[in-house]
């Protein structure tokens, strides 16, 4: 019988499972959309609810039972964005709703951390930049504003450990999720005594730490039930999507990837030992790669998630169409490259690549939807531009091409753009679920499919479409150069 991975997929827009195959291709998978909803006990604030998510989780994984013929479920292992998280009991209870990435409720907790700690110590311990949904920030809020949560919380478990505690019954934290909270020491590869104790917390809050597949439990009799699947299967930690979206794209060292989805974060994977830390007004995050010794610099931004806000705003009539965005791609491919003055400034969030709101400018008695889209577009591939920039500079490398993976990787005329504006190749992978194949090769060992993970890797094939750049190259070079004061 065929050995699988199943692998249960949590991001911001969709949530799906999927069982993969020792050669890395997908066998089966179901999808169901995700959402935020407001928290009951907080006006005006965004949570995610376990409950919900892990019901389509259920769903999703008896979806892709029914599917599979003759083939067996040797792990489970799940992946989510990265920071959120949740105060929980040890009898798996939430003692406060998951805040999500998306509530504004910790800038001002963002912008006051000095009176705990020195924003620069924070740089200089953790590598990553002041994001208001760093998980320092909730873990403050809730100290200032429901104490009795941090009281009677046993454990602060990060999201995809919540699924393993309910495939599991285990408790655990894993590095990669550890390294986007804002709470851990770069050098030292583990949450940071100084950073808690700032902060009036304490290392303890947080189950054992454990790397990337390691074996933290199995799968109980109850979880099974629910799931369809066989009890006793090894339950295997992964962690942050995009950590595992670069490695399962076969990206090597000083390789940069863009993990392009609701967020857009451009990544490339460097050895530790041989990067000086750079300084925080670059922009450069620097977050911990799912291999040990390893380091990821990194910036990031909302990309996907302005394309849809474009894409309701400027197209309401094509909503219900499920042909909506080829049909805003085609549009936008007869618009000529610059969009005849049409700008966008593609900033939704607080804290975002830019220091200001968003903004579109340009406009004429002419102007389309298309020129809008595009132009949104443009702005996107300028900002992976200038991320390029500041990752080659902190790492002391030249990218000779870039990897895109993720949903925004299907947009051919996007990818041309980057191309175009890069001055680089741009591979597109034949990996279409790269999040989903990294955390399954981290798991086959545990399988017993594979001795190790560098075998494992060996042993999955793929192919690059590759986007040269073209004739709007040079056009978009001088377009360049006059967006960048965008980032001054």
């Amino acid at each position: 019988m065929n050995k699988a991975i199943l692998v249960l997929d949590c991001g911001a827009t969709n949530l799906r499972a999927i069982a993969v195959d020792e050669a890395g291709k997908i066998m089966a998978s179901h999808v169901l959309p995700n959402r935020t909803v407001n928290d009951p006990l907080y006006k005006g604030g965004l949570i995610w609810d376990i409950e919900e998510i892990w019901q389509k989780f259920v769903t999703c994984t008896q979806q892709v039972m029914h599917t599979l013929k003759d083939t067996e479920i040797g792990v489970v292992t799940v992946t989510t964005f990265g920071v959120d998280g949740a105060a929980m009991r040890n009898d798996g209870t939430l003692c406060y709703p998951a805040i999500s990435w998306q509530c504004s409720r910790t800038v001002p907790v963002m912008d006051a951390i000095g009176k705990y700690i020195d924003p620069q110590r924070l740089y200089d311990l953790t590598g990553l930049q002041s994001y208001h949904f760093n998980t320092i920030n909730k873990l403050v809020w809730l100290k200032e504003n429901r104490p009795e949560v941090i009281k009677g919380m046993d454990h602060y478990v990060f999201m995809p450990s919540i699924f393993l505690q309910k495939l599991s019954g285990e408790f655990v934290s894993d590095a990669t999720m550890a390294g986007t909270s804002m709470l851990t020491d770069l050098k030292k590869r583990d949450f940071s005594q100084e950073i808690l104790t700032d902060i009036g917390l304490s290392t303890s809050i947080f189950p054992k730490l454990v790397e990337p597949g390691t074996i933290v439990g199995k799968v109980t009799p109850a979880a099974a039930l629910e799931l369809g699947i066989k009890a006793g299967i090894p339950v295997v930690a992964a962690g942050h999507d995009t950590q595992f979206a670069v490695y399962g794209s076969g990206a090597s060292i000083n390789e940069p990837v863009l993990s392009s989805g609701t967020w857009e974060i451009l990544m490339v994977r460097a050895n530790g030992d041989s990067v000086s830390l750079p300084k925080q007004e670059e922009g450069v995050t620097i977050e911990l790669d799912a291999e040990k010794g390893l380091i990821d610099l990194g910036i990031q931004y909302v990309a996907s998630g302005v394309l849809e806000w474009v894409s309701k705003l400027f197209y309401p009539d094509l909503q219900k169409n499920a042909d909506l965005y080829d049909i805003m791609i085609e549009e936008a491919r007869q618009i000529e490259a610059g969009c005849k003055g049409v700008t966008v400034i593609p900033e939704l969030f607080q804290g975002g690549f830019v220091n200001g709101k968003g903004s579109i400018a340009g406009l004429q008695h002419d102007t389309t939807s298309a020129h809008i889209y595009r132009a949104t577009l443009e702005a996107l591939s300028y900002y992976t531009r200038h991320g390029l920039d500041m990752i080659q500079k902190a790492g002391n490398f030249k990218a000779e091409s870039v990897i895109v993976v993720g949903g925004g990787a299907k947009n051919s005329l996007w990818n041309q753009i980057r191309a175009d504006v890069l001055g680089i190749p741009v591979k597109v992978s034949d990996r279409k679920e790269t999040t989903v194949i990294g955390a399954a090769l981290f798991a086959m060992p545990a399988a017993g499919i594979y001795s190790t993970i560098e075998e494992a890797s060996q042993n999955v094939a793929s192919n690059n479409y590759i986007y040269e750049p073209g004739a709007d190259s040079p056009a978009y070079q001088q377009l360049y150069q006059n967006y960048q004061s965008v980032f001054k």
